[in-house]
């Protein structure tokens, strides 16, 4: 199964769908570290307000990127839908961030 055909909900279930087996859980990660320059932005704009587009973009694509390699991981366990997706995100010691997509992988068939 190619990973884009992979269906990620933030839902316990799918209506139409039955579960006909559970995987386990899967996970897509990355950290990214920001630069020097966007970080001096983000300062300037916590001062003046406003977005902060970068960051905004950032994040963005860093989403993005987490939720292909989950459904990468989903994929290598034979799975075709990822159930009660989820993120989580932290700081590493101010200059980086870390982004996790996590669910649980599983098969499905239409009902």
């Amino acid at each position: 199964m190619n990973e884009s055909e992979i269906l990620v909900v933030t839902t316990n279930d799918i209506p139409g769908y039955r579960v006909t087996a559970v995987l386990g859980e899967v996970f897509g990660l990355t950290v990214r570290s920001r630069n020097m320059f966007s970080n001096m932005g983000a300062n300037l704009r916590t001062v003046l307000g406003g977005e902060v587009g970068g960051y905004t973009k950032l994040l963005t694509q860093t989403r993005s990127d987490v939720i292909e390699r989950l459904r990468e991981a989903a994929a290598e366990k034979g799975a075709n839908a990822v159930l009660a997706m989820r993120f989580d995100t932290s700081e590493i010691g101010q200059i980086m961030s870390e982004v996790a997509a996590y669910g649980t992988a599983v098969r499905v068939e239409k009902l």
